[in-house]
């Protein structure tokens, strides 16, 4: 019914920068708060950004001022943009969105397949 399709991952050095790209396709009435989220091997899923329908956005603490999240309503499609990149910054990046479908009554929080991202030099 829905598919988020993530793209722009890749290895990149230390200080350098990737955009990732996540979009919606499916019977989708609309989109509420649309969300990056990251995972390092041995290590939990964690927030990195989100942004709501309307444009608010709130970040991790420690990608604040490196990453800026946006999205393309007309497109349902949401970025990342990441400057700055530690090696600490490596994980499978996933994006999540909060969707309505067509004919639906419930939001249902769907997830794509996941983007890898190297930072080593």
């Amino acid at each position: 019914q829905v598919q988020l399709v993530e793209s722009g991952g890749g290895l990149v050095q230390p200080g350098g920068s990737l955009t990732l790209s996540c979009a919606a396709s499916g019977s989708i009435f609309s989109i509420n708060s649309m969300a990056w989220y990251r995972q390092a091997p041995g290590k939990q899923r964690e927030l990195v950004a989100a942004i709501g329908s309307g444009g608010s956005t709130n970040y991790a603490d420690s990608v604040k001022g490196r990453f800026t999240i946006s999205r393309d309503n007309a497109k349902n499609t949401v970025f990342l943009q990441m400057n700055s990149l530690k090696p600490e910054d490596a994980a499978v990046y996933y994006c999540c969105a909060q969707i309505l479908l067509v004919g639906a009554v419930r939001w249902i929080d769907y997830w794509g397949q996941g983007t890898q991202v190297t930072v080593s030099s």
